[in-house]
């Protein structure tokens, strides 16, 4: 349940800690939007302050996100997706991009913040082929086993998974890529897994965003080396271009090819053979 601020401000959603900073409403409060909070704000000028084209970094992020989706559902034909850590709506939500191409598709969006949950379900009114569930990716049981995804993916079928901009936010000593690994497991041959993660590519600003990232209120933003990366896609075979910068990865025209933080974000997309 929500309720807007007397003075417009943003939503409070029942059960939101709002004095610490979540990951979903930085992004948010990083990429323009309003429903974020003093301590979403510290951390997100801590970012800014560290990097100004932070901004530009979160926009590479989401333009990825959508020519992902239409890659899968346009030229492959997939039917159903599931969007890991999805964060707080934005323009070109995946159902919408995917819709666009095939009103037909299933999406469902799984995040554990609970102001996530709030906006996804105000913004799916029906909830015929979209829906939005709480569960956590370290727990594949939590995600698939839930009713609303039981209800929109058919686990005989294949499916596309988005995993982005979620890895880094795990430290290594949590093993993303086993993490990964095990949601894999559960899922049919034929599915699709795209993966992004911020990209330590010997560049000074990697080093200092990741900082900020971690003492400047969030306390996670791994930036990892391509070599620590490619554990993510263990036992997938990655389609073209392969692991590459995210604006690099099937660029079109809406792609910053010009990006001032190029070498900052890099991601994947790879499918499950058997």
């Amino acid at each position: 349940m929500t309720g807007a601020d007397d003075d417009g401000g943003p939503s409070r959603p029942t059960g939101a800690a709002l004095d610490r900073p979540s990951i979903a409403r930085v992004y948010d409060y990083v990429l323009g939007g309003k429903e974020n909070f003093d301590a979403d704000r510290r951390a997100g000028n801590a970012l800014l302050n560290a990097v100004p084209e932070s901004t530009v970094l979160a926009q590479d992020n989401r333009s990825l996100i959508r020519r992902v989706v239409r890659y899968l559902v346009g030229d492959i034909g997939i039917k159903q997706i599931l969007d890991i850590g999805s964060g707080l709506p934005t323009e070109g939500n995946v159902h919408e991009v995917a819709h666009a191409l095939d009103p037909a598709a299933h999406v469902v969006y799984v995040d554990k913040d609970p102001v996530v949950l709030a906006h996804a379900r105000a913004l799916l009114s029906s909830g015929e082929v979209s829906t939005v569930i709480t569960a956590d990716l370290t727990d594949p049981d939590s995600i698939l086993g839930d009713p609303e995804t039981m209800r929109l993916i058919d686990p005989e079928q294949p499916s596309a998974v988005l995993i982005s901009g979620v890895l880094h936010h795990f430290p290594d000593e949590a093993d993303p890529a086993g993490i990964v690994a095990r949601l894999v497991e559960r899922l049919p041959a034929g599915t699709y897994v795209f993966i992004s993660n911020f990209l330590d590519d010997d560049e000074p600003r990697a080093r200092a965003l990741e900082h900020a990232f971690l003492d400047g209120g969030l306390g996670t933003g791994r930036f990892r080396t391509w070599a620590e990366m490619r554990p993510f896609y263990a036992g997938l075979e990655l389609v073209e271009p392969g692991l590459v910068y995210a604006n690099d990865w099937r660029p079109d025209a809406d792609t910053l090819t010009d990006s001032p933080v190029h070498t900052l974000l890099a991601g994947a997309v790879g499918i499950k053979r058997s």
